[in-house]
């Protein structure tokens, strides 16, 4: 089983110019099925290999979610021989709009990849001046309806892939509610609560912890007495690891045994946080006990709840290259097609008992199937 990126039980995983006013409608919600439209057709010549480009609204480093991006163009550039490269536009967010601008306006793709809410807004404006190229989105999407200012292509060249983060939560929270319920965790017998340390109240992160919450409730706690919520907030709700290392060390204090920091780069602080008050840790998006170097940081995590934006990039491009990927709406997927999940590593093995293990593996058949159908703060 690869432990870099395995779930538990050895899945792996998988036209003119556009007026410049049309506006975009809210991030789309992962739920419905994707379009029927046939793809764009802007392929390259014959024999030369496509060109994708990963524009981030960010920097390389996080160790979880743009890391996880990065290794999803490797993979692409490995198994399908296609050029990649990645353009890092920082945290400014005053560079953003005019970095992705700039890097469609260039002639040296033939897919541009961007992701996260923030872009949304731009993808929907820029993606329709360039009609002949292709864009993919993952964990957001543009405005597929065109509803503001009078759109006339509705982002018809648009790919985006929304993962069930509520799906690989819920498995989470399982997990961690038979954890604390048997205060099976050495050292943190008699601590009895959770923390989640949120980068914005938003609805993307709200997803993971209602989630969350649900599956920690199959253990008979109740989580509003026992999972304690904050969110980093600020200018760099992602990239503010001082800030999640303060909020999660207050958590410790207040009874956590265990804390999750789902806020990208500013998660990290949790680990330092828990290295100081010798208690857990969870990781999120990549499995970060193999992605944090730190040995100390990496002792405390536990697991991490697994969303494989590099599977999902690959599976985009495998797709793209049989002709078979949709465009012009929204694609979800989850537990059942392993893009979502619960790492299973070393330490896992180390501190979740089997029957714990058993449990969890039970409820993540049970979402598979369709048996247990989890809440989401998309509406």
């Amino acid at each position: 089983m690869n432990k870099r990126t395995s779930a538990i039980f050895g899945f792996t995983l998988a036209a003119s110019l556009i007026l410049a006013a049309c506006a975009p409608a809210a991030p789309t919600a992962p739920a419905g099925p994707a379009a029927t439209q046939a793809p764009a057709s802007a392929a390259p010549a014959a024999g030369a290999k496509k060109r994708v480009k990963l524009v981030l609204n960010g920097t390389l480093g996080d160790k979880s979610f743009f890391d996880s991006a990065q290794r999803g163009m490797e993979m692409i550039k490995k198994e399908l021989g296609y050029e990649v490269r990645t353009i890092e536009l920082g945290y400014d967010r005053n560079k953003w709009e005019p970095g992705l601008e700039d890097a469609a306006a260039a002639d040296d793709y033939d897919i541009l990849v961007a992701g996260t809410f923030d872009m949304s807004s731009y993808i929907s404006r820029i993606a329709p001046q360039h009609p002949d190229k292709k864009f993919w989105m993952f964990d957001a999407g543009p405005d597929y309806e065109g509803k503001e200012g009078g759109c006339s292509n509705k982002c018809e060249n648009v790919y985006t892939v929304l993962f069930r983060q509520n799906e690989g939560s819920y498995l989470l929270g399982v997990l961690v509610g038979e954890l604390i319920k048997a205060g099976a965790l050495p050292g943190a017998e008699g601590r009895n609560k959770v923390g989640i340390v949120g980068g914005l109240d938003i609805p993307v992160i709200n997803d993971f912890i209602v989630g969350f919450k649900q599956g920690f409730a199959e253990s008979g706690l109740n989580p509003e007495e026992h999972v304690l919520v904050q969110y980093v907030g600020g200018d760099s709700p992602f990239n503010n690891p001082a800030k999640g290392k303060e909020i999660a060390s207050a958590m410790y204090d207040q009874g956590a045994a265990i804390v999750w920091g789902v806020a990208g780069n500013s998660g990290n602080g949790v680990f330092e946080a828990a290295v100081e008050k010798k208690l857990y840790a969870l990781g999120v998006d990549s499995d970060q006990y193999q992605t944090i170097a730190d040995p100390a940081q990496k002792a405390t995590i536990i697991t991490s709840m697994l969303k494989n934006v590099d599977q999902g990039l690959l599976r985009a491009a495998k797709l793209d290259a049989e002709g078979k990927l949709v465009y012009g709406a929204p694609e979800s997927i989850g537990v059942a097609a392993d893009a979502v999940g619960v790492a299973d590593n070393e330490n896992y093995q180390k501190f979740v008992p089997q029957d714990i293990q058993a449990k969890v593996k039970a409820a993540y058949e049970k979402v598979a199937k369709g048996e247990v159908k989890v809440d989401s703060a998309f509406k």
